[in-house]
């Protein structure tokens, strides 16, 4: 069965994925190989891609729900700006073979890989496409939400069970795309509220304001209700050393600060399935590349474990 799995909405050809942007969605699978070179990769089909998936997560282990943090995960990672598809990728196969590969992992991640142009200078270019791309990752999402709907509905009339939980990783401005996607996709299935479609949502270094979830927990026309309602737990992740998020907060707002670097904004109210975590402690002191450390940060991996698996906010603040 494939170890590696991508989505991306980047125009594709035989030879490699480029910069720009389509409408339709292209799906890859791989075994091994150098995952950042496309030769790696099998094309398929959406089916194809779609009836590989369940039969993966068909294969994990029925857990009972009294030990639910050993649940396998089907992951989906959006990776921020600045990140051409092989610099995505390399990324990608980091976070699958530290987190999610072998029999003790977390189960399986899939790779979004939108747009993004891989260049410094092209930050308000990326953003363009990263607000663009929102729709295309929401059908990945509509997929998932009517899979969730059809086990729900197996589990109720005894015919099956649920063997996974869906979670997302957003890193950077992978979560403005994040927050869009699942803006369309509470617009069009879920509203109000029927199914909790991720379970956790990792945010991290988010690049986008900090009093995104201002609106608390009331239902109208916010931009941030798909978030807080079809995520059953929104953990983000932030340090103030982040110099990245502070570059974005003069280019893109109008003073207005950045969650993955400030956390949350303390004098809005948050829905109380959201909360944030600072990671400034847990990072090398001499680490240079903060807002990617987190990634290759030990300490932090085993937050991002804890968070995923589910356990309390308390136990994962505790540390190991």
């Amino acid at each position: 069965m494939p170890k590696y799995w991508m989505i991306t909405n980047r125009d594709t050809s035989a030879t490699n994925i480029g910069t720009g942007r389509v409408d339709q969605l292209s799906y890859y699978t791989a075994n091994s190989g150098a995952i950042d070179q496309l030769a790696s990769w099998t094309r398929c089909t959406e089916k194809q891609f779609r009836t590989a998936l369940a039969a993966q997560t068909d294969a994990f282990p029925l857990i009972s729900d009294n030990d639910h943090v050993r649940q396998k995960h089907v992951t989906l990672f959006v990776h921020g700006y600045n990140n051409d598809w092989k610099d995505a990728a390399r990324r990608y196969r980091q976070i699958t073979d530290d987190l999610y590969a072998g029999a003790g992992g977390l189960g399986l991640c899939v790779l979004f890989t939108w747009p993004s142009n891989g260049q410094t200078a092209h930050y308000l270019a990326d953003r363009d496409d990263a607000r663009a791309s929102g729709p295309a990752l929401s059908r990945v999402f509509n997929l998932l939400y009517d899979q969730a709907l059809l086990m729900q509905q197996k589990a109720a009339d005894g015919t099956g069970l649920c063997k996974a939980k869906v979670s997302v990783i957003a890193h950077s401005m992978g979560n403005w795309v994040l927050q869009n996607a699942l803006q369309y996709t509470w617009e069009r299935y879920n509203k109000p509220l029927l199914v909790s479609l991720i379970n956790q949502c990792l945010m991290v270094a988010a690049d986008v304001d900090n009093d995104l979830f201002a609106g608390g927990e009331t239902v109208g026309a916010g931009s941030s209700e798909g978030m807080a309602n079809l995520c059953y737990r929104i953990t983000a992740l932030y340090t103030g050393k982040d110099s990245v998020l502070g570059m974005s907060a003069g280019l893109k707002h109008f003073g207005k600060r950045r969650l993955g670097r400030s956390g949350l904004d303390r004098e809005s109210q948050e829905p109380d399935n959201v909360w944030d975590f600072d990671c400034s402690a847990l990072f090398k002191p001499d680490e240079k590349e903060i807002h990617s450390a987190y990634f290759w940060t030990p300490k932090i991996q085993r937050v991002m474990t804890a968070v995923l698996q589910g356990y309390d906010r308390d136990i994962v603040t505790a540390g190991p």
